[in-house]
């Protein structure tokens, strides 16, 4: 333990997301930027007399929550085309926006949606920014500089494609930029973004794993998201997207895939042998009508599986609770089985499950001494919340963006009684419309008809 002065946050139930799982009128020690300690309330209020206290005896106190996937390139288009299925719907939406989305609409957009995802107990987001790069003016870095402000750690990458006959380099240039912002900020790190395996010619593909080997990065990627993807790819390549990456070397350096929702036996098999970290989205597999990810059977082959809000544009909502819950209701749907997934399998996928999926665990995504002071307050005094029998059950089904209270990054409040900390939150909104509606004019869909009327 630390000798210096530092705050106790207090709860009535502590979920650690390690061992104990919980813990009755306990405390997380706050020393720094990191977790001094965590125990019961008698007595680290006993060793620590002086230090400050934060929560109260009725809160809930968890780990932040780990997004492990989205897109704050769509953060200023939401709420249209939900008539579309993904193939559709990146047609219709994706690729028209993707050429107008510069610096200022990165660095806005991300404040955006970064806002509403703090309020929802998100501390750290790997996302992959999807634009078409601008040799004269790197577009990525303004999601670092808007990250940084924020109080929200990232994972960023640059969703890099080719098909629309962009050449390598300017590519390239563009993770640059990005690699560099990321290098220079506390709270960001970098990732190697492949948009798909057929959004990228075999050129490009080689490409991205020899950045991705020689800069010693990770690599974030959508992976079997619709059965149109996996078909396009076997005809293509003779496998799988999975077996495409396998084959290709790219499962070679620390990987995480977005969805796996078409997967058979065999690209299971591979992503456990290769330890792929799986994002599952679950709202947004429902709004664009892909499919169930198969969670319960990955989970039993020990692949790490965290939980993802996915794109503004995709699911709209921004909020992680909402998302935690639906990875538990899915599969009870889907499965017709109650015990299909529980409230505590679904907490432990939002935090340290996700932490895993981006090879994270060691720094974050449990309340233990040591780690990042990542964490979340849940308000005990809110009605929701006024009596708790099941504390997971409370989180995972009970809890919303109203019921928290306080988020801490780095031993550092971002959101204050429900309130983001450091950006107004009203300025940011009046500063993004103009530019959302210059982006949708430019994109040709001000006034079409997206199918929304």
């Amino acid at each position: 333990m630390s000798d210096g002065g530092g705050t106790l946050v207090r709860g009535r139930h502590v979920l650690t997301a390690a061992t104990p799982g919980a813990i009755v009128d306990g405390a997380v020690r706050i020393v720094g930027e990191r977790i001094d300690s965590v125990g019961s309330w008698d007595d680290l209020r006993g060793l620590f007399p002086d230090d400050e206290v934060a929560g109260g005896p009725n809160d809930v106190v968890t780990p932040g929550f780990v997004n492990t996937h989205g897109h704050f390139s769509e953060a200023l288009v939401i709420g249209i085309a939900k008539q579309h299925t993904l193939w559709e719907w990146v047609g219709a939406l994706v690729a028209p926006v993707a050429p107008y989305l510069d610096d200022e609409a990165a660095y806005v957009g991300t404040l955006i949606s970064g806002m509403q995802m703090l309020q929802s107990g998100i501390t750290v987001t790997n996302d992959m920014f999807v634009c078409d790069p601008k040799p004269e003016s790197p577009v990525t870095p303004g999601v670092v500089r808007a990250l940084d402000e924020l109080g929200l750690r990232g994972v960023v990458s640059f969703g890099a494609g080719d098909v629309r006959g962009t050449p390598t380099q300017v590519l390239l240039d563009e993770h640059a930029a990005l690699a560099e912002a990321a290098a220079a900020s506390k709270l960001s790190r970098f990732r190697v973004g492949v948009a798909a395996v057929g959004a990228q010619s075999d050129e490009l593909f080689a490409s991205s794993i020899e950045l991705a080997r020689s800069g010693s990065y990770g690599v974030h990627i959508h992976l079997q998201e619709v059965r149109e993807e996996v078909t396009a790819i076997r005809l293509q390549h003779g496998v799988s997207p999975i077996g495409f990456c396998a084959r290709t070397g790219l499962f070679e350096v620390a990987t995480i895939g977005a969805h796996c929702v078409w997967v058979d036996h065999a690209d299971r098999e591979m992503l456990a042998e290769h330890r792929v970290g799986v994002a599952h989205n679950p709202v947004s597999n429902m709004i664009l009508a892909s499919g169930v990810c198969p969670v319960p059977d990955l989970l039993r082959r020990g692949i790490a599986v965290g939980i993802g809000v996915d794109g503004p544009a995709s699911n709209d909502s921004q909020d992680m609770l909402e998302a935690i819950k639906m990875t538990s209701l899915l599969q009870r749907v889907d499965s017709l089985q109650a015990t299909a997934l529980s409230a505590e399998a679904a907490f432990e996928m939002a935090t340290i499950g996700g932490a895993r999926a981006l090879c994270l665990e060691q720094e974050l995504g449990s309340l233990e001494a040591g780690k990042v002071a990542d964490l979340v307050v849940f308000d005990g005094e809110a009605p929701a919340l006024a009596n708790v029998h099941d504390p997971f059950a409370a989180i995972v089904f009970v809890a919303g963006p109203g019921e928290v209270k306080d988020v801490w990054v780095g031993g550092e409040k971002s959101v204050e009684s429900g309130q983001i900390v450091r950006v107004d939150s009203g300025e940011v909104a009046d500063r993004s419309r103009p530019i959302a509606r210059r982006v949708m004019t430019a994109a040709g869909l001000a006034d079409a008809d997206l199918g929304f009327h």
